[in-house]
């Protein structure tokens, strides 16, 4: 490859970076209070955004892999379309509600009991950080020798 050639790919991938990097987050959905079906309907847009960035984290994903750009203005997001990622998610969150009730008995709301670090399991514990749960075990065992 030659130097200009370099210096184009170099130029191209710090403007891609740049944009990316300054490009608004997305707001919190309005009209929550009809879209939203585990968190609370009160829930601040503060909170609403920091148990979306927790989902971000612990699946390694983005709000595009939930929500879809709407089809009038791709710059803006189209939280009340449901999606299959969507769907599975609001699944997710009531099934992490329900084990955490049922095996650790924390009870109460979703949203404070996620935020606060109360349930034992969250989407982190089987995820970590991938799309699917991550079926590592922390010390492999061997398969058995076959005779």
């Amino acid at each position: 490859m030659n130097k200009k050639t370099l210096v184009l790919a170099l130029i191209g991938g710090a403007v891609i970076a740049i944009s990316t990097a300054l490009r608004p987050a997305p707001t919190a959905p309005e009209g929550k209070d009809d879209e939203l079906k585990v968190l609370p309907k009160d829930i601040s847009d503060e909170e609403l955004r920091q148990v979306m960035h927790s989902f971000e984290v612990a699946l390694g994903m983005n709000c595009g892999d939930c929500h879809t750009h709407s089809a009038t203005n791709p710059d803006k997001m189209d939280w009340s379309a449901d999606t299959k990622k969507k769907q599975t998610t609001i699944a997710m969150m009531n099934m992490v509600k329900e084990m955490n009730e049922k095996y650790f008995d924390v009870k109460g709301d979703f949203k404070e009991n996620y935020l606060r670090s109360r349930y034992k399991v969250t989407c982190n514990t089987c995820h970590n950080g991938h799309d699917e749960p991550n079926p590592v075990v922390a010390i492999p065992v061997p398969e058995p020798e076959k005779k």
